[in-house]
Order: structure tokens, then sequence, then C-alpha cells
């Protein structure tokens, strides 16, 4: 008997000594997940403590300024251009050399940021270097406003309308960098609103109260639009968090699993080992035990000795009976249980158990009720599980029913075509809370626990294991101190009366002297239709 542990501890040993190709992926992976996981927090704070992405908002701030180059010099290009119609054409040319160099000088940065490295990037300078860039971008606005258009009397409306241009232009391109926005637009609009402080009239009044109106509109609406993106990235980064947290529990779980199917592998070998091992001694301790029971070399000088031996065979049939219930139970879980099907008739096997347990109640003075369809056909199942699935629930109602009790068991058809088998008590009942636990292997209720009569809780997970095997259903149905009801129902295909004729009529009979009179037409049917 010692040399299962010592086979179990060398194997379970060269696996914890060794590990394969697969658990070092499955470890790799949990690192690379926990990695992740890991940086997805720490996206969630930045150096301030606050929840600002600073590396993802400027790198937007980068990614608006290099995907609208293109327009942006466009508009300075028509900018310049109708400013050369209407004034000098030689400031407004300088101008819009001016402003396209520093143009090209933001872009350069910003891919000069995007193709830096993350973990290398110095955030803080970088947020300086952009803002100082927009706030020279603003200046030569501002230049534009005072020396090309500034200083005619009727350049109040285009001056406003280039504040207003550039002011959007800003709001729109640095939303994710609200201070770039500000250096941006605070030049040209102080620009314009001195100008027409200078001017005094009511016509300046209103355009400077515009102005102002403009620029506080748009400076809400470029605040506005980052806390969408700073939300929009929160809500990025928690996703990521999740998924990462997911792969985690996903990584977790099939671990478990593997190694939950390991240790069900390792149990159902010592089981089969330990089965063996036991089985040889005991079938010797059955067999001498019966014998001295019997007297078969004579009577015992001392009585008791008779008395010890029923004992001796009681316990060893009881032993047997419970090794047989764990390896049927182990056999089912690995799914290694094989069904030996053939046509059987579910109200004898219920009527046979019936008969065999029909003592056991009788002593306990339980009465036992029948009702049975009549002419039920044959199912296709393995008449072994059939009757034990009978046996450990009527078993089971008798133990659990007190003394005067009464059992009822149905046999019939359901409603889908296929047939059930019920067997109801009067007993104690189980409570709603423990019926999960009385399913489960050597589960007990509380009414077992404390019944003279306890078992090893392995009928019920039994029973559910077969009925699952033939593709049937078990429904318990149970309460305190009313009774329980159990129901296990066979499909429909299983029953034989629907299985269709055979496909390929029999060959005629070949004429010859020893040959029989042909039978009539249907009398292949009804043979078929008895079978």
């Amino acid at each position: 008997m010692t040399p299962a542990p010592t086979e179990s501890a060398t194997v379970d040993g060269g696996a914890a000594a060794s590990p394969g190709p697969a658990s070092l992926l499955d470890d790799r992976q949990r690192r690379l997940t926990a990695q992740r996981v890991r940086e997805a927090r720490d996206r969630l704070t930045s150096s301030t403590g606050r929840p600002a992405f600073d590396y993802e908002l400027l790198r937007l701030f980068a990614q608006n300024r290099i995907s609208a180059s293109l327009a942006v010099m466009l508009l300075v290009a028509t900018v310049g251009f109708l400013s050369g119609v209407w004034t000098n054409a030689r400031s407004a040319a300088v101008w819009t050399a001016a402003v396209l160099v520093i143009h090209w000088a933001i872009a350069s940065q910003c891919r000069r940021f995007l193709a830096a490295s993350p973990g290398a990037v110095n955030l803080r300078a970088w947020r300086i270097r952009f803002v100082a860039l927009d706030f020279v971008f603003g200046v030569a606005w501002m230049l534009n406003v005072v020396t090309v258009v500034g200083g005619r009397p009727e350049s109040g409306t285009f001056m406003l309308f280039l504040m207003l241009l550039m002011v959007a232009l800003s709001s729109m391109l640095a939303s994710s960098l609200p201070m770039a926005v500000f250096a941006a637009t605070v030049p040209v609009t102080t620009a314009v609103v001195l100008d027409h402080v200078i001017k005094g009239d009511i016509h300046s009044y209103i355009l400077i109260a515009m102005a102002a109106t403009a620029q506080v509109y748009f400076g809400l609406l470029a605040q506005r639009l980052y806390s969408t993106t700073l939300a929009t990235l929160e809500a990025r980064a928690e996703k990521d968090a999740l998924i990462g947290e997911l792969e985690q529990a996903k990584a977790n779980s099939d671990e478990a699993r593997r190694r939950a199917e390991a240790a069900n592998i390792a149990k159902s070998r010592f089981l089969a080992q330990m089965s063996h091992e036991l089985r040889t001694p005991l079938n010797a301790i059955l067999g001498f035990s019966e014998v001295m029971k019997s007297e078969v070399f004579g009577p015992h000088s001392v009585p008791t000795y008779k008395e010890y031996a029923g004992d001796i065979h009681a316990s060893g049939v009881h032993l047997l009976n419970l090794i047989n219930e764990i390896l049927d139970l182990s056999r089912i879980e690995a799914g290694r249980y094989e069904l030996n099907e053939e046509p059987v008739s579910l109200a004898a096997v219920v009527e046979d158990c019936h008969h065999l347990l029909k003592l056991r109640a009788k002593n306990r003075g339980i009465t036992i009720h029948e009702a049975f369809e009549p002419e039920l056909p044959r199912i296709w199942a393995d008449e072994r599980a059939v009757r034990q699935i009978c046996l450990n629930l009527l078993s089971n109602a008798i133990k659990f029913t007190p003394q005067g009790g009464e059992i009822w068991l149905k046999v019939g058809w359901t409603a889908a075509g296929g047939q059930y088998v019920l067997v109801k008590d009067t007993g104690s009942g189980i409570p709603e809370e423990e019926i999960p636990i009385v399913l489960a292997s050597f589960g007990q209720g509380s009414n077992a626990i404390k019944s003279a009569e306890q078992g090893a809780g392995l009928g019920l997970p039994i029973v559910k294991g077969l009925v699952d095997l033939h593709g049937g259903t078990f429904t318990l149905r149970s309460k305190l101190r009313e009774g329980t009801e159990v129901v296990v129902t066979f499909p429909p295909e299983r029953v034989m009366s629907a299985l269709g004729p055979m496909a390929e009529p029999a060959p005629p009979l070949q004429p010859g002297p020893a040959a029989e009179p042909a039978e009539s037409p249907g009398a292949g049917t009804r043979r078929h239709a008895s079978v």
C-alpha cells in the first residue's frame, strides 16, 4: 500500500522541479499582464497627484498641430495676401514669411516630441517650450494687427476678424494645453483692445466689448474641450486597467482550473490504485466472515463468535459498497464512466427496486405507493445505472422518512415524450439553502448529520451524474418538515418507440424446396414493434 503515495510524491516533485514550457509561458503572460495593469494605474495619476494625463495631453497637442499644419499654412497665406492687397504688400509679405517660419518651428518641435521615447521626455520642459512657441506665434499675429493693418480708421472690423480667427484657431488646436491657448490669443486680443481704446468712439467701444466677449467665450470653449479630452483619457485608462485585471483574473482562473484538473487526475489514479489494494484483503474478510457466520466447519464453541462474524461481514459489505460508490463517483467526474446501453423497462426496474427495499420500509412502518402508467415502452439506457439511480433515491426516501410515513413511486410519460421517475416522501425535508450542499460530493444536510443513519453523502451526486450521462434531467424539490420530491427524466430520443423503422427492407426469400412460406406484408412491421 505504500508505493502509491511514493509514486505520487515523485511525480509531484518532478513537476515542481522542472516546469514545462506551458507553465513558463503562463508565468511570462501573467508578468506582462501585471505590468500592463501597473502602467494603466500609473496613468491615472500624474506627478502632481491629479488625474491629469500629462504625456497624453502633450501628445494630442502635437498631433493636432501636425494634422492641421497645411490648413494653418493656407490660412496664413490667405491673410497675408488680403493684407497686402489692402495695405503695403512688402510688409504683408515679410509678415507672412515670418509667421510661416514660426509655424514650421512649432511643427518641427511637435514631430521631435512625438519621435522621442515617452520615458525619456521631460514633460515640464516640453510644456514650457510649447507655450513659448505659441506665445511667439500670437505675437506674430499681433504684429500684423499693429504694423500691417493697424492705424487705418476703417481697419477696426478687419482687426476684429483677425482676432476672432486667431482665437478660434488656437482654441481648437491647443485645447489640450490651455496655457498655450491663452499665450497665443492674449497678445492679439490686447492689441485689438488697445487700438480701439485709443480711438475712443462709441463704435470702438462696441468692438472692444465684442472682442472681450469673444476672448472669454473661446477661453471657456477651450477649457470645456480640455475637460472632455481629459475625461476621455481617464475612461480609456480605466478601460485598459479593467481589461488588464480581467486578463489577470482569467490567467489565475486558468491556472486554478489546470491545478484542479491535475488534482482530479491524481485523485482518480489514487482511488484506482487504492481500490485494488482494499478489495484484495476485503474479499478475504468477506469470505472468511461468511464462512464463520454460517458455521460451515461446525458450530462455534462460544455463540458470541457467530455474532461477531456477522458484524464483521456486515461491516465488510458496507465498506465494499462505500468503495464502489466512491469509484463510481470518481469515474463519473473524470468522464470515464462507460454506459452499457440496452433496452430497459423503466417500470420493471423501479418495481424490482421496490421489492428489494420493501422489507426495510415495512420494518419502519412506511407505506410505499406505486403509480405506473401502463404499456410504457422500453428506453435505451444502462440497466445497472438505472437500477442504481432507483435504489439510491428509494433508499434515501426510506432513510429519512419517519415511522408511519408514506412514499410515492411514479413512472410515466413527460410532456416532451420522454419518461420520468418520481420519488416523493413525507420525511423531514431539506432546507432550501442546503440543497446545493446535498448535491455536492460528500455533502450532507443538517438532518442527515443528526440522523442515526448517516451516509457518505454520495448517493445524490452519483444519481445526478448518471442522469447527466443519459442526457436526462435531475430535479430536487424539498421543504423543511414537508418532505422531498425527486424527479428524474429521460429524454424522448431514448424511448424505443421513438426509433424509426429500418431504412432498407428485408431481402426476399430465395425459392427452394426447403423454403418456408413467405410472410405477410405486415409481419416484419409487427416483429419490429414487438421488439
